[in-house]
């Protein structure tokens, strides 16, 4: 009964997944729109992106501090979060410029509760084959998120109503449809330390390490990529995020739970390095559509081999806890770099303003080699290598 539930939940999972984090660069992709109607600077298109950012950060800071994913029921998690963004979505247009952002920073806030939560549904379904499992999960993160390049042709304003239905369609189906799986764990104690907890130790803090390199290098690339293809006159924004990266988040999955998560992050974060620096050169060639597609999917390969790790060496009891830390950094670290990269490129170009993407990935895959010395006996036997 378990094994023939396990993948009908996963699919209904990833279904919101998909439905949901529509919304994520729903405002962005048409920032240009936005800035001709409402007459929006360049940094105030910026600040959208950014805010969904720190807007995620915080729901997810402020869940990790009281075990909200841990203690509450997930699918009830799941369905509030798809519906206060779509509320903020919806909103958006008639709200004005003056409450844009606050209205994007509440999305990002409402998404912290739909993608930690969905991981810790998946884990509890799936004690072996994670890689796998939460590879389709981030294909349908990737996915939905490259949904509005794929609908930016039309007026921004239904970009942004139909991004705000899709959210509001996983409502009743994560209420009435998802359930945790049995190895969901009862509620634990309330524990307000466990984060220092995970700060000490070194496994999980190498593979948060890892994750930020990671993180440094993804969401700008999301973010941007639009205006990067757009300077260079090749490449197609959705087919590299959406189909490459869906492509790339499945191949993870599968690779990671045969090999190994620290043979797959590092070959991921080592590929897609690479693939920054050598667009500069391949800039202006019939080499860059291509390498745009292996930089698409390299650069999500990974994502949730971090995931998997990460709740192979915490306190299983507190795994969505912990899940939900790393992300919240993390998405505070892509901030930084979506800030950076626009600026830079109006310094030097998009050809060599996206050679910064670089940096994150090459340090994550230092500390990712660490990580299985690090972990030692207490990775578990479903994975033989973290």
């Amino acid at each position: 009964m378990i094994l023939r539930r396990r993948g009908p939940q996963l699919a209904l999972v990833a279904l919101v997944q998909v439905l949901a984090m529509s919304l994520w660069f729903s405002a962005s992709t048409v920032v240009p729109a936005l800035r001709a109607e409402w007459g929006l600077s360049r940094q105030a298109g910026i600040l959208l992106t950014i805010t969904v950012q720190l807007g995620f950060a915080t729901g997810a800071v402020v869940s990790a501090a009281v075990n909200l994913a841990d203690r509450a029921r997930p699918q009830v998690l799941l369905a509030a979060g798809s519906a206060l963004g779509a509320a903020a979505t919806f909103a958006f247009p008639s709200a004005g410029p003056a409450a844009a952002a606050p209205l994007r920073f509440l999305t990002g806030f409402a998404l912290a509760a739909v993608y930690p939560v969905g991981m810790k549904i998946v884990v509890s379904w799936f004690p072996r084959q994670r890689g796998t499992a939460l590879g389709v999960l981030v294909g349908a993160l990737t996915l939905g998120s490259a949904l509005p390049s794929l609908l930016s042709t039309g007026h921004w304003r239904t970009v942004l109503a139909i991004a705000a239905t899709l959210a509001l369609l996983a409502v009743p189906i994560a209420l009435t449809l998802v359930r945790p799986g049995p190895d969901w764990r009862p509620s634990p104690p309330w524990e307000p330390h466990y984060l220092l907890r995970m700060a000490r130790d070194r496994a999980q803090r190498l593979v948060c390490l890892g994750y930020f390199g990671h993180m440094w290098e993804l969401y700008a690339l999301w973010a941007w990529l639009p205006s990067y293809v757009a300077a260079a006159g090749d490449g197609d924004s959705f087919t590299t995020i959406g189909v490459a990266g869906v492509a790339g988040a499945l191949l993870g999955g599968v690779l990671a739970d045969r090999f190994g998560r620290t043979a797959v992050t590092t070959a991921a974060m080592l590929t897609s390095a690479a693939c920054g620096l050598l667009s500069v050169a391949a800039w202006g060639t019939l080499l860059l559509a291509p390498l745009l597609l292996v930089w698409g999917a390299a650069v999500i390969a990974d994502s949730a081999q971090f995931s998997a790790a990460l709740s192979e060496v915490a306190d299983p009891r507190y795994a969505g806890t912990a899940l939900t830390a790393m992300t919240a950094a993390g998405f505070v670290v892509s901030a930084i770099t979506i800030q950076l990269l626009p600026l830079l490129a109006d310094l030097t170009g998009w050809r060599d303003a996206v050679a910064l993407l670089s940096i994150g990935p090459l340090l994550g895959a230092v500390a990712m080699v660490s990580v299985r010395a690090a972990a030692g006996a207490r990775t578990p036997r479903s994975t033989g290598r973290p």
